[in-house]
């Protein structure tokens, strides 16, 4: 095994809640409060208060993660979490498994930054639970005096920092075993090197521990022209470039929550812009920075953190949404693309015109920043390090295969995704054009991705099984085919599922909407699109 390998396997008592990482169902009798936590905290921290603060994980590592040796002598580091109304809990339980799973020897300190919460629980009771509970000094609390959001927060963190490596954590998250000696190692090696763990995913409900990523395939970050982040698989040149499968891999940008970077560097980087409010556009903002100006960026396979995906965001942006002359995500998207984008600006632009004319407030200090750092341009980034990002998000879209409403021939209804979130089903309704007046979501295309999705939005149809009456799911479209791959038979009039080999089908009288084989004789698998590029699906 490798040097930093835990001598002794954790032992998993299943019949505590949690444990392992499985799921943990919260008694029927609590589900008034569970529907409470749910609103509050976008997670069920109900069941999260019920699991131990020191509850084992599942091994997600790729196995020869097992046998690598690292340097003795990697950088200390200094874990920054910032919080805003955090369940108690799930804030503790990330620290614990940072605690837990480093070594001491390089774990500086873990720096906790309040955002201004105004939960009871997180003042007095937390500045007990960790006293009470942590080494003395190895925690550190530091309170906004005002709400800052997260950006500002970190960069308030990593400046109150000792250590010599900053890694930030979001303030729900718990690391897997031996994942910090994988990010130091590439930082000793070259400083200007930040690097990102691999993300598992924990379930907001039950709080499983599961893998975002299957079959041991790599990804990595890039972005679609209307600033979305999305990943695809490493190009063939990376993988040729490394000797093991478990080695880390170049990667143009990275999600935003998850990772570390020299202290020294990311401060004469100069953290993040400070003209960024809150959240949004700095995961871009710091990738072209670093790359532009001298830096790479790793993510590292051996390294994996579980994360929990809430629902929906359960704060508001509060008085700093009055600070910035239009939406604060769209404005840090515009200040993003203005200082580093050059010529390249456009392409959103295009997409989203409206972002041409807000006013992204004053730019002269990051400007001069990147003329200080004689950092490349944005042309560079694209043709060295982002070059397979045209094959998926090119600049000029191709021209879509269907839109328009998709209405059921059979039972002359419409598909209806009438806005709903990931991982939830839609169904059939009354087509909006045959009843004015009412409400929905039934403009949908069949994009040049090869995926369903409502015309506004960045969610697609998504089938995981091949059962027959298997349900159709929405889920965060990422390009990738697989789930979401849908072919249109302009003959057929079948939506059909090259993975499953199955068809769309629907229930006329429920409205339910589920996949079944196909036949061409069944009048409830054939759906009508309201415009048909003949000429693209002739070339599908």
């Amino acid at each position: 095994l490798g040097n930093f390998e835990p001598a002794v396997a954790d032992v998993v008592d299943k019949r505590k809640p949690g444990e392992g990482g499985f799921p943990y169902h919260t008694p029927p009798k609590l589900k008034n409060n569970v529907a409470h936590s749910n609103m509050e905290y976008g997670m069920n921290v109900v069941a999260s208060d019920h699991i131990s603060p020191n509850r084992t994980i599942p091994d997600m590592r790729l196995q020869e993660c097992k046998y690598w040796d690292y340097p003795t002598d990697l950088p200390t580091t200094s874990v920054v979490v910032v919080f805003h109304n955090e369940g108690l809990s799930v804030l503790m339980r990330t620290v614990h498994s940072v605690i837990n799973r480093s070594p001491r020897q390089f774990l500086k300190e873990v720096v906790l930054v309040d955002d201004y919460s105004d939960k009871e629980n997180l003042k007095g009771e937390l500045e007990t639970y960790i006293a009470r509970n942590f080494p003395a000094g190895l925690v550190r609390l530091l309170r906004n005096e005002e709400r800052q959001g997260l950006i500002r927060s970190r960069s308030y963190g990593a400046e109150q920092s000792v250590g010599d490596v900053v890694l930030f954590l979001d303030a729900h998250c718990e690391v897997g075993i031996n994942w910090l000696p994988p990010l130091l190692a590439p930082i000793r090696a070259n400083r200007y090197t930040m690097t990102v763990p691999v993300i598992d995913g924990i379930d907001k409900d039950t709080f499983e521990y599961r893998p975002v990523y299957h079959g041991g395939q790599h990804f990595r970050g890039i972005f679609e022209w209307g600033m979305l982040y999305k990943e695809i698989e490493i190009p063939e040149e990376e993988i040729k470039r490394r000797k093991h499968h478990s080695e880390p891999y170049k990667s143009p940008t990275h999600a935003g929550g998850l990772f570390a970077i020299d202290r020294e560097y990311f401060l004469k980087l100069g953290g993040y812009d400070p003209g960024l409010l809150v959240w949004g556009g700095e995961n871009f903002e710091l990738s072209f920075k670093i790359w532009q100006c001298g830096g790479s960026i790793y993510w590292v396979p051996c390294s994996r953190v579980g994360h929990v995906y809430r629902g929906f965001m359960p704060y508001s942006f509060g008085k700093l949404a009055h600070k910035r002359k239009g939406p604060i995500v769209t404005v840090n998207y515009k200040r993003v693309v203005e200082v580093w984008m050059d010529e390249y600006k456009e392409h959103l632009y295009h997409r989203r015109p409206h972002y041409r004319h807000l006013d992204p407030g004053d730019l002269t200090a990051q400007k001069a920043l990147r003329k200080r750092l004689n950092c490349k341009s944005f042309k560079w980034f694209m043709e060295q390090v982002a070059f397979d990002q045209p094959s998926k998000y090119p600049a000029v879209e191709p021209p879509d295969y269907a839109w328009g409403e998709v209405r059921n021939e059979e039972s002359g209804l419409c598909i209806d995704t009438q806005f709903k979130g990931q991982n939830e089903r839609f169904s059939l309704a009354p087509c909006l054009k045959d009843q004015r007046g009412r409400s929905g979501e039934q403009q949908l295309v069949l994009t040049w991705h090869k995926d369903v999705r409502p015309a506004k939005r960045s969610v697609c149809f998504d089938v995981s099984s091949s059962d027959v009456h298997a349900p159709v799911m929405l889920w965060s479209c990422h390009g990738m085919h697989g789930n979401q791959l849908w072919k249109y038979d302009t003959v057929t009039k079948h939506l059909f599922h090259p993975i499953t080999a199955n068809c769309l089908d629907c229930d006329a009288k429920s409205h339910e909407v589920f996949m079944s084989i196909c036949d061409s004789d069944v009048r409830t698998q054939r759906w009508l699109f309201e415009h048909v590029n003949e000429t693209a699906l002739a070339n599908w």
